[in-house]
């Protein structure tokens, strides 16, 4: 290796372990949350961190309950931030994925989410971020009883 490029090469990796990105999730009480100074007065059901949007960088994903204008009736949501010099910052702020949603975890750059899609029918399926948020992939399963979306979902 060249060994002026050692220096940059150096900088460059110091440069990037600086500038990691982090998220603290604090809880005030059971309806009170924090994460990076930004006020999360909800419920919180699930928490996880992945690059979402793809730039590289962690994203943090926060199941929250709570209604919202559109969906009076208390729900899961999830919420999604960006870290900004130490703080959170809203990515998406979601309402709805597609169904009722139950649980999510974030596999290979997607967001999975287990739905209830009708009486005792589920569906377990993929979005990906859209440039404006979660945006539908594709089905895993749909049309299945709980237990075999559970079965699916945890794979």
């Amino acid at each position: 290796m060249n060994n002026r490029l050692l220096p940059i090469l150096t900088m460059w990796f110091c440069a990037l372990a600086c500038t990691a990105q982090s998220f603290d999730l604090k809880k005030q009480h059971d309806s009170l949350y924090y994460l990076n100074g930004w006020r999360l007065p909800y419920p919180v059901y699930q928490y996880q961190t992945g690059d979402v949007d793809g730039d590289g960088r962690t994203d943090a994903i926060v199941g929250v309950i709570k209604s919202t204008r559109f969906y009076p009736e208390k729900a899961r949501r999830i919420f999604i931030f960006k870290n900004v010099n130490g703080k959170a910052r809203p990515l998406w702020l979601g309402s709805k994925l597609g169904g009722l949603l139950e649980d999510f975890r974030f596999v290979d750059g997607k967001i999975r989410a287990i739905e209830k899609a009708g009486e005792g029918k589920y569906v377990v399926a993929d979005y990906r971020w859209g440039g404006f948020g979660m945006a539908f992939d594709h089905y895993i399963i749909k049309g299945v009883n709980h237990e075999t979306a559970i079965k699916t979902f945890c794979q």
